[in-house]
């Protein structure tokens, strides 16, 4: 596991996830047997490994990649997206099975270029995906397979919150998340997300008209030192779907949160509309739809919110099988994949998958710099 000093790496991969199947006894599996997933913790700083080491009583951890991968079966990954595929090179060199943190690279040749390596070399390779397994995109997912919403017209989706620029109080996100030369940026990092969310919950993505900014150029690092920020912290986007939906969807580490949850999406159809966040979702069907009137100069007379129905959280096939009992999306999704390794269950979430995210991300940007709508090619190898 190589990246666990990092925020991400730490708290939902190696505690959330691994070290939550350990807690439970592993994942078990229909023949009787259970998988035990034994960490090797990577990293640059053999301080900070040797303290989250000992903090949960695990005994392998070194600074050496090379030797991390002579005596383990999967290499996962959540450094820096700037340093990740080299390393994953590595690991599919070594002959392991490779589990990454989105985005896979930074463009999309190199995305393109692991995927090969991958296949080629016969390794089982997974990216993460974890919003698809929030219990809130689970209950909307279910409620369009199901056909409820009947045929989806639009998406509207709200993504973010504010990111203090560590002047006066310290920022939530690594600096180098505002540095385009360190992978940083909101498209790189969002547009992944929307990608798989789109094409695996709604309909395939066809084409795609973004604009970015930088609406806070100046911050502060991790000691507190001033640097301009150089890759974008907003971008709005229109995306083209399967079926003629059209999706709307704004990301933004500079705004404030107005919303019940910090990302939420709104799914409209003919027969019924769902907004789905992390955690709820909500429905109104047509039948139970009200006849809103327009008058600017009458008070609200309707409490909008309280005219939709709240979806229970049933069971649905995105938690079915070794990851039944788990909670959180991340642990979810690593108990899926493990299974995958172990026994060959079919995996959707490869690095094909992967790639193609990086490829909405690089057509997002690519958007904005000439101002225009693009089409989204199909992706194969």
């Amino acid at each position: 596991m190589n990246g666990v000093t990092g925020r991400m790496g730490y708290r939902q991969h190696l505690v959330g996830s691994i070290l939550a199947i350990r807690a439970r006894g592993g994942l078990p599996l229909t023949d009787g047997g259970v998988i035990w997933p034994e960490p090797v913790l990577v990293g640059r700083d053999a301080a900070k490994l040797s303290a989250i080491a000992a903090r949960h009583g695990l005994e392998e951890w070194t600074t050496s990649l090379t030797s991390a991968l002579a005596d383990t079966d999967i290499y996962f990954d959540a450094q820096i997206t700037s340093a990740r595929p080299a390393a994953i090179k590595a690991a599919i060199a070594a002959g392991k099975h490779v589990y990454a943190e989105k985005p896979l690279a930074d463009s999309l040749t190199e995305a393109v270029e692991l995927t090969r390596l991958a296949t080629d070399a016969g390794v089982r390779a997974g990216v993460v995906q974890d919003k698809l397994f929030l219990p809130g995109i689970s209950k909307l997912r279910r409620l369009i397979e199901g056909g409820v919403l009947g045929r989806v017209l639009s998406v509207r989706g709200e993504f973010g919150y504010w990111v203090f620029d560590g002047s006066w109080q310290p920022a939530q996100r690594p600096s180098w998340n505002y540095r385009s030369d360190l992978g940083g940026g909101i498209i790189l990092d969002m547009f992944p997300h929307w990608r798989y969310l789109l094409d695996h919950v709604v309909a395939p993505v066809r084409s795609v008209y973004a604009a970015g900014a930088t609406h806070i150029p100046v911050r502060y690092d991790e000691s507190g030192q001033r640097y301009a920020a150089t890759a974008d912290d907003a971008a709005y986007a229109i995306f083209e779907l399967d079926g003629g939906a059209v999706a709307q969807v704004n990301s933004s580490w500079a705004v404030r949160v107005h919303r019940d949850e910090l990302v939420e999406f709104q799914v409209d159809g003919t027969d019924g509309s769902a907004v789905a966040g992390l955690q709820e979702c909500r429905l109104q069907h047509r039948g139970s739809t009200p006849r809103p009137q327009w008058d600017p100069d009458a008070p609200p007379l309707e409490d909008f919110r309280s005219q939709w129905q709240r979806v229970p959280a049933n069971a649905g096939p995105a938690t079915s099988g070794p990851a039944d009992g788990l909670t959180g999306c991340f642990a979810t999704q690593w108990a899926l994949f493990l299974a995958h390794v172990v026994t060959g269950k079919e995996y959707v979430h490869d690095f094909l998958d992967g790639a193609r995210g990086v490829q909405l991300a690089e057509l997002g940007m690519q958007s904005w710099r000439e101002g225009r709508r693009l089409e989204v090619p199909p992706l194969t190898i």
